[in-house]
């Protein structure tokens, strides 16, 4: 965890000053972009609103393809990542929440301190999530078991495969060093710091205009990259509805991907929001 957490994040405090001089082409940037979204979608899509939640049903095909393009984030095995955020529900910003940043207190040293934590210090932590406890359905199910062993695979392949791409379209060994470092690397991070907001900014800083446990918030500035995951004050009050970002311009790009899979039959039973499934919620404001 310490190698997949922490060279991507060293490799994205060089991205700056490299860009600036050398390094970075459109074909960097279109890859990038590409795996980000593979890989972005395969962790809200896939390991969250899915896996997690539960928030549609997918065919066998799917099933699979999301569990590995989930696996290309480098953010741990499928079932680690499923069973600790089930924890995190369960516990929602109490004792035994896995990432809370409000377990030091509400005073602004704990809350700087429960912040780091939230944000990437929990990963360090030895409190383990118990798999059995919390993904004993994917335990059962063998080729997630499968998928989820081969997590070192496929990191290597979420890192050298835009390496493979950069190098056969530039012929060159310098454009695939390129594309490992700005779709490799810096793309991972990328993912990896806005997938950790929702754990950190997401649960301290926005908007509560629906009552959830814990104090889980909207905000809109992460909505882009976040594939709508930062809409987390409705996922907190409802978190097996499929899309999170409801309101007028609340941009949901994880919802529009169900709804395109719905479309072409490869998932289906989709817990949409409707009016009687809202009118539940009570409203704050």
């Amino acid at each position: 965890m310490y190698v997949f957490t922490l060279i991507p994040m060293l490799a994205l405090a060089a991205a700056v000053p490299l860009a600036w001089g050398w390094g970075l082409s459109w074909l960097d940037v279109g890859l990038a972009v590409g795996f980000y979204l593979l890989s972005g979608f395969g962790v809200t899509v896939g390991f969250h609103r899915y896996l997690t939640h539960r928030g549609f049903r997918a065919n066998e095909g799917l099933r699979t393809g999301l569990a590995v393009a989930g696996s290309l984030a480098m953010q741990g095995d499928v079932i680690g990542w499923v069973a600790d955020h089930r924890r995190h529900h369960a516990y929602t910003d109490k004792e035994g929440d896995p990432h809370s940043p409000w377990i030091y207190g509400t005073t602004p040293v704990a809350l700087a301190r429960g912040a780091v934590h939230a944000h990437v210090g929990w990963l360090f932590d030895r409190d383990r999530t118990n798999a059995e406890r919390f993904a004993p359905d994917l335990l059962a199910d063998r080729r997630l078991v499968r998928i989820s062993a081969l997590f070192p695979l496929w990191t290597v392949l979420s890192l050298l495969t835009p390496a493979l791409v950069g190098g056969l379209a530039t012929l060159s060994w310098w454009g695939a060093l390129t594309a490992f470092f700005w779709a490799g690397l810096v793309r991972v991070a990328v993912l990896h710091h806005v997938t950790w907001s929702i754990n950190s900014i997401c649960h301290m800083l926005g908007d509560r205009p629906w009552e959830s446990a814990g104090r889980a918030t909207n905000v809109w500035p992460l909505a882009i990259l976040s594939m709508g995951e930062s809409w987390h004050n409705l996922h907190h009050a409802d978190p097996t509805c499929a899309r999170h970002g409801i309101g007028r311009g609340q941009v949901d790009l994880s919802a529009r991907v169900i709804w395109v899979l719905e479309r072409v039959g490869w998932a289906d039973t989709v817990r949409w929001p409707t009016a009687r499934r809202l009118a539940r919620l009570r409203r704050r404001l």
